[in-house]
């Protein structure tokens, strides 16, 4: 079960790198080269919600990978 949790680290980590490409490409990208209104989401995609996904999954695949949550085998 710990190589099982450990492979998970492994996808965490991925599942952090496609959202925030896709939240980065598909969302926030366009409202940037649109403007006015959609300015202000944009920022806050940029800004705010990408670099907290991403430091998020990242952690949670780093901790996953280096065994913090193992289980203690006695």
């Amino acid at each position: 079960m710990n190589k099982f949790k450990r492979l998970l680290g492994i996808v965490w980590i991925a599942i952090g790198a496609i959202s925030v490409y896709y939240l980065f490409v598909n969302q926030a990208l366009g409202m940037w080269q649109a403007g006015g209104e959609k300015l202000i989401p944009a920022i806050i995609y940029t800004f705010i919600l990408c670099p907290l996904i991403a430091y998020g999954l990242f952690t949670f695949g780093k901790y996953c990978l280096s065994g913090e949550y193992d289980d203690d085998e006695k």
